[in-house]
């Protein structure tokens, strides 16, 4: 007989040996050594790939009282195998009917530490694929325990968001419909997962003017403020063309949904952080969930204010001028962050706020407000400082693509058309050469505004020996005096001189190819 084969007929016997065993056994007379010798006959029999035989030891009546106590432990090398299978594999069929017959029949305490330990253990590419397998089966562990519920959804929740939160968030087009690791999907089924306990709070809710369960509503306003903070304060948030169903989009709107349902929308977008009691004693704790709690409410009102999630529940009683004071504060926590997703956000919520506001309708009281000055504070290091006005760092990607660009409107007519460029000609002035233009024209008038407060002050400096150091391209120079300032600055300014002629030379070049087809029409 083979090797192979006598080891799976081992792991088979030695697995109907210790299930004999129990079965004249009391539950109370079950010891650890047949826990430990259960799990080590279980695990032979999937990894030898007899999850058959395994699958009926489970669905045997007679082991209803021993897989009751024992099964948790298969749930380890169960999910191990579920994930080493491919999808269309019959065999990982077989170990999904046993993970969903281990949910029917073990103890829902031990069962539910099972399943958080694989949760928690489980890193990399494969923590949105473990944590979709297992969030059916959590769920229905949850909602059969009995005792302390809301601390076990808390826990479960908040150990599902800590495993996501390292993963990167996709960004562009291209990334969201890939979504290679998972998160776009596994966000949404983690929503899932929480509306069955939505539902609770809600229901308890309707039976009285105030919630009974406050602890697991508590426990979901935790979920709804980490989810605010992850994935969505870094979350691209605008309908992108091409994809039917922006799947951030959906998990914003369904975050917002049950914040409305369980009534917190209102008190969260207007009450502010400042008004929600700590539970910590220790005053680094504090600090860290006040800066927590911050970014997700400026998140908030971003959604709401912004991308109007749920605008429609609000009541139009508001002034425009009293929404502005109180986005103030999520303004400035956005526009002090330097990534990109951030910072656009902030730009957004500002520029809605003020767009609500009348002509004259801002009192002049508001200026002495501290958010107001610090607000005007960090739109100056925004336009000076940031990825997307200042061009200095990407002069030489920019003028190469300039140079490529004339380069195939020379030799390539729009008749022919060989490279596609007159295709696509009219995105690339939407997209390319007109934001070109004014972010030149913004980063030569910061420049020009530096030589001439230089300029005003070279006598000051050279009486005073003044060493300067200078921030360009948002990054720190060394010391430097202010003729070399001076020279920095007229070096950038000629840069950016340089790709205005490429740039006017290649519209001269659009237009003339453009005339010349359209005479030829007529």
């Amino acid at each position: 007989m083979p090797e192979g084969q006598t080891q799976t007929i081992m792991a088979v016997d030695e697995l109907q040996a210790i299930i004999q065993r129990c079965q004249i056994l009391e539950e109370a007379d079950f010891r650890g050594e047949d826990y430990n010798l259960f799990q080590v006959a279980g695990q032979k029999c999937l990894e030898d790939g007899y999850a058959a035989q395994l699958l009926e030891v489970i669905q045997n009546v007679k082991n209803k009282v021993i897989i009751k106590n024992m099964g948790w432990n298969l749930i380890s090398p169960l999910v191990r195998c579920i994930l080493a299978y491919k999808q269309e594999d019959e065999k990982r069929e077989l170990c999904l009917k046993i993970l969903d017959q281990l949910v029917q029949l073990c103890n829902p305490k031990e069962l539910f530490l099972g399943l958080l330990e694989q949760i928690e253990q489980t890193s990399g590419e494969q923590v949105c694929q473990t944590i979709m397998l297992l969030l059916q089966p959590l769920q229905t562990v949850l909602l059969k325990l009995q005792n302390k519920k809301a601390y076990s959804v808390g826990l479960s929740l908040a150990m599902i968001m800590n495993q996501l939160t390292p993963l990167p968030v996709p960004y562009t087009k291209q990334q969201i419909q890939e979504d290679k690791l998972g998160l776009c999907q596994c966000c949404n089924a983690v929503v899932d997962f929480a509306k069955p306990f939505v539902n609770e709070v809600v229901k308890n809710m309707e039976k009285s003017s105030e919630c009974n369960d406050t602890e697991l509503k508590e426990e979901l306003l935790k979920f709804c403020m980490k989810s605010l903070k992850y994935p969505l304060l870094t979350a691209q948030l605008e309908e992108l063309e091409g994809i039917e169903e922006h799947p951030f989009r959906r998990f914003a709107a369904e975050i917002i949904d049950i914040l409305l349902d369980m009534r917190e929308l209102m008190p969260l977008v207007f009450l502010h952080h400042k008004s929600r009691r700590s539970l910590w004693e220790n005053q680094e704790f504090e600090d860290i969930e006040r800066k927590n709690s911050a970014d997700s409410l400026a998140c908030l009102s971003y959604l709401v204010f912004v991308q109007h999630f749920g605008i429609n529940c609000f009541p139009m009683v508001f002034s425009s001028s009293y929404l502005l004071q109180c986005n103030m504060a999520h303004i400035e926590v956005l526009l002090k962050r330097t990534e990109e997703s951030m910072l656009s956000k902030g730009l957004d919520l500002f520029e809605s706020c003020l767009l609500r506001m009348e002509d004259n309708g801002l009192l002049h009281q508001y200026l002495e407000f501290r958010e107001f000055i610090n607000v005007s504070q960090d739109l100056v290091k925004v336009m000076t400082l940031c990825a997307e006005t200042d061009l200095l760092q990407y002069s030489d990607r920019i003028m190469a693509s300039l140079n490529l660009l004339r380069y195939l409107v020379i030799k390539d007519c729009e008749s022919d058309n060989q490279t596609g460029v007159w295709t696509a000609l009219a995105k690339i002035e939407e997209n390319f050469l007109k934001p070109l233009h004014v972010g030149l024209n913004m980063s030569k008038a910061h420049y020009e505004a530096e030589i001439k407060n230089k300029k005003e002050n070279r006598k000051e400096a050279h009486s005073s020996n003044t060493i300067c150091s200078l921030t360009v391209s948002g990054e720190k120079m060394p010391p430097m005096t202010t003729e070399m300032q001076l020279q920095v600055l007229h070096s950038a300014l000629f840069t950016f001189d340089l790709i205005e002629s490429v740039l006017a030379r290649v519209e001269e070049l659009i237009e003339v190819k453009v005339k010349a087809v359209m005479d030829e029409n007529i």
